[in-house]
């Protein structure tokens, strides 16, 4: 049985939807709500049943902290299952990637098979269910230009720049 909550942070409304294995799905910062409703498809009632969920609200409380600046890594159960065995190996990957480190498509790709996987890495990178918790974020470009985002390249450039890296890159690019 899945269950969510939908909260406010300081960068807007955020979701967060669990399994009975762990966090299955993180909503980035939206402008309403009802944006984040619509994003996550869950009911009300199953809204209302995540409000009892401690580690709905252990999550809420870390992506919160994160978003304020005083959290770095996260201690949450996930529940990857919804993925590919690929997808979970690039996502794996990404989750050793530190705070305030910037790496390449092509160095995730050779980390989960061979250069040659630098496009599947990036597919991987964009169907990626839990958004900052698994850091999809720090994956730029080869030649250090933003590269893509799911939820867009400005929340992309606001992610970097808690971090500090968003100097890093190419000033053109960024």
């Amino acid at each position: 049985m899945r269950q969510a909550i939908i909260f406010k942070s300081r960068w807007g409304w955020m979701g967060v939807s669990e399994t009975t294995k762990g966090i299955d799905g993180v909503v980035l910062p939206k402008a309403s709500r009802r944006a984040v409703l619509s994003e996550m498809q869950f009911s009300e009632a199953d809204l209302l049943k995540g409000r009892r969920s401690s580690r709905l609200r252990e999550a809420r409380a870390q992506l919160t902290s994160y978003l304020a600046g005083a959290r770095r890594s996260f201690d949450l159960p996930l529940d990857l299952s919804q993925g590919t065995g690929f997808q979970r190996k690039v996502w794996q990957t990404l989750r050793r990637i530190s705070y305030g480190r910037l790496r390449s498509y092509q160095w995730v790709a050779l980390r989960v098979g061979g250069s040659q996987y630098a496009r599947a890495v990036g597919n991987a990178v964009g169907a990626n269910p839990v958004p900052i918790v698994i850091p999809c974020h720090r994956i730029v470009a080869q030649d250090a230009s933003l590269g893509g985002f799911s939820d867009g390249l400005p929340m992309k450039r606001n992610l970097l720049m808690l971090e500090g890296t968003l100097a890093e890159l190419r000033p053109e690019h960024s």
